[in-house]
């Protein structure tokens, strides 16, 4: 099976990105099974009802969140009610929602979902995503009682993600970070058979920082302090996906190639 990974959406530049690129590329993949980050995607922070529902028409199976799943206060309880929207594992158990699900692919394959938050540098202290993420593999095993387990790490520091990596080799399909919004060259499956990035980059305007309009980052570097109001960079996105493929029989990645589309980072430029 195949499975696409969108990067973090971006404001409405992101969203426009992903509408136009999500039919052609399960076509032309074929793929059977599409996840996609959107802990930006409105307004650049956080994720709204309408736009959810928006991705999941489109056919993206499962949405996942990040630092700013509760961003925008209507997602507390419509979270509880598209099952296809995850948080973080490793908030308390007592938070709305959840952080890992199983969900059928339309080629009828039980795809386990996981999405984890790091700790370093990360404001939020959350569980320890190691434990949380292990805590849930001790009952599926690839190739036995799961047809494949992907993890979306959504983390800040490059290392923690290598270690989470390391940790979760040959034990799921893949683990692909977000967070960062720049997409990593260190794409490949690990000696156990997992396909690992440290990070699947953003679909959003590149002539930015880090998908937010210039003037207002720039001027809190340079001021050391926070001057005015960050918003999503307006111009044409680039999207960024990873496309993993995953053998039938044991669960493990056979390949990992990388998707970047329109804007600066088109891959034809």
């Amino acid at each position: 099976m195949k499975i696409l990974f969108c990067g973090d959406i971006v404001g409405r530049t992101g969203r426009e990105s992903i509408f136009a690129n999500i039919p052609k590329l399960k076509k032309e993949h074929n793929i059977d099974f599409i996840i996609a980050n959107v802990d930006n995607a409105s307004g650049g922070f956080g994720i709204n009802e309408n736009n959810s529902k928006d991705f999941t028409e489109i056919g993206i199976d499962v949405l996942t969140g990040g630092d700013h799943i509760w961003d925008k206060k209507e997602m507390s309880h419509y979270i509880t009610r598209d099952k296809r929207i995850l948080r973080p594992l490793n908030f308390p158990k007592s938070s709305p929602g959840a952080g890992a699900r199983i969900f059928t692919s339309i080629n009828n394959k039980q795809v386990l979902v996981i999405h984890i938050l790091g700790q370093v540098f990360i404001k939020e202290n959350l569980n320890c995503p190691f434990e949380s993420v292990d805590s849930i593999l001790k009952n599926y095993k690839l190739g036995q009682n799961i047809d494949a387990i992907f993890v979306d790490f959504h983390a800040e520091a490059s290392s923690e993600k290598m270690a989470m990596g390391k940790f979760l080799d040959g034990r799921v399909s893949a683990i692909i970070g977000s967070h960062t919004h720049i997409p990593t060259n260190d794409y490949h499956i690990m000696t156990q058979g997992t396909a690992y990035q440290t990070d699947a980059g953003m679909c959003g305007d590149y002539d930015s920082v880090i998908g937010m309009e210039k003037d207002v980052p720039l001027k809190n570097f340079l001021s050391k302090r926070r001057i005015g109001k960050m918003k999503p960079a307006k111009k044409e996105a680039t999207f960024c996906a990873s496309i993993i493929e995953i053998y039938d029989k044991t669960g493990l990645a056979k390949n990992i190639n990388i998707v970047k589309i329109g804007g600066l980072l088109d891959n034809n430029h």
